[in-house]
């Protein structure tokens, strides 16, 4: 009898879940990492950033650009000449026409050009970074909520449990009634605990489909579909406090992401005192041009060739502004390296607590295991002496609540300690994806 109860349970849960989808974790996460919307979004910032990092945007390219300039004017004109004479012309002719190719290049800004690339290239890091944050987050979502539906179908597998010993008990009542060896308030009574029984089990029903629901938006599916997920919790019992924290301290996303935002604000303050050098810049070109006038000592004049030169800019004065803009650059250096330290600490502390739980809630899983255990073989005594009515119905009510409860807590032992184990692999950085 001590698997009685255990092998129902299973029955029941198999039974409905073959007129049902199975939904394993691994293709909820497959599902997930191809269909979830935070995930796509973070993808595309990442390839944004991926796309921003080039020698353009650093400023370490020339710029080529074509120019075409054609200006004409009709006027009304009077010159006075150098010996007094006065020339007139009503609706002289004027045309300018410029055309040609220009190329602008600076080529030393006081080495900013440089740390912009650098920059750049942390940013296209943390984009990375960033989208595996994004990426843990949601899977630990699909984690979280998976095994939530599995607990949940636990638990109305209890309950399934207990209507049918509801049943048997409310049968047995009403035979005893008949010959005359019950009451018919022994009848009623256990009709009112099936009908207990069976209200749990819509409540409990309930709850799984807002579950479901919940997991198909996150799976960006027909919220509507219905399926049936794994029978059983596992959790792994050996995880080593150690050997998470250095895990955490090389591939926490949160840690990575502020570390790249260190190395960013250093080099934004690089950039801040590279104003303070030259900037040399290069032109040249190649321009055609050409002008007519009606009136005048030239009349029409043309010209093409090459156009280049150097110009160089030296700041002197800009109204402390630089020496203001290097202030501010420092303090957000200084920032940074106090959210690094707060993150390295948070970090830390979670996972010192989350580890305390984890423990805590491996010992209540051995602890409920036994109640569980305890809580069978008391049903199992009680029912047997209440078909033979040597116990009351209440007795017999007691221990049916008691080993459903216990079935409940056992479950739910082994869930939280599963949601230890998912939240030290996430900070961890170590959750597995596939």
């Amino acid at each position: 009898m001590r698997n009685l109860y255990t092998t129902l349970l299973f029955v029941i849960i198999g039974f409905s879940a073959q007129a049902q989808e199975l939904l394993s974790l691994e293709d909820a996460v497959k599902i997930a990492l191809e269909n979830n919307y935070d995930i796509k979004i973070a993808e595309n910032n990442s390839k944004i950033d991926a796309t921003n990092n080039n020698l353009a945007n650093a400023g370490m390219l020339p710029s080529l650009n074509a120019n075409f300039i054609n200006n004409n004017s009709q006027l009304d004109t009077k010159q006075t000449q150098g010996d007094g004479t006065v020339r007139e012309l009503d609706n002289a002719k004027n045309m300018n026409l410029s055309y040609g190719i220009g190329l602008d290049w600076t080529i030393f800004d006081g080495l900013s050009m440089f740390a912009r690339k650098e920059q750049l290239n942390v940013l296209e890091q943390q984009g990375k970074a960033e989208l595996q944050t994004a990426i843990l987050t949601r899977i630990s979502d699909v984690y979280t909520t998976y095994f939530d539906l599995v607990q949940q179908q636990q638990v109305l597998a209890s309950i399934d449990t207990a209507i049918v010993i509801s049943n048997q008990r409310l049968t047995t009542a009403q035979n005893r009634f008949s010959i005359g060896k019950a009451s018919k308030l022994e009848v009623l009574n256990a009709q009112v605990d099936l009908n207990s029984d069976l209200s749990l089990q819509l409540r409990q029903k309930e709850l799984i489909k807002i579950s479901k629901i919940r997991l198909n938006e996150l799976l960006v599916r027909d919220i509507q579909t219905d399926f049936k997920v794994a029978n059983e919790v596992t959790f792994e019992q050996n995880l080593d406090f150690n050997e998470l924290k250095s895990t955490a301290e090389k591939q926490n996303p949160q840690l990575q992401a502020q570390i790249l935002s260190k190395k960013v604000a250093d080099l934004n303050l690089k950039q801040v005192k590279g104003n303070r050098y030259p900037t040399v810049r290069i032109t040249s070109g190649y321009n055609f041009t050409r002008s007519e006038a009606s009136l005048g000592f030239i009349t029409q004049s043309s010209g093409q060739g090459f156009v280049y030169g150097v110009t160089a800019t030296v700041p002197i004065f800009n109204g402390f502004l630089q020496n203001r803009n290097e202030k501010v650059a420092k303090y957000q250096v200084e920032n940074a390296g106090l959210l690094l330290e707060q993150q390295k600490l948070s970090l830390s502390s979670q996972l010192s607590s989350l580890f305390a739980s984890y423990q805590t809630n491996l010992e209540l899983v051995k602890v409920e295991e036994k109640n569980l255990e305890i809580a069978k073989q008391n049903l199992d005594i009680t029912l047997a002496k209440f078909k033979i009515g040597t116990i009351t119905t209440i007795e017999f009510r007691t221990a049916q609540q008691n080993f459903v409860e216990a079935s409940v807590r056992y479950s739910n032992a082994q869930y939280v300690t599963k949601l230890s184990e998912i939240s030290l692999k996430e900070l961890a950085g170590t959750l597995k994806l596939n």
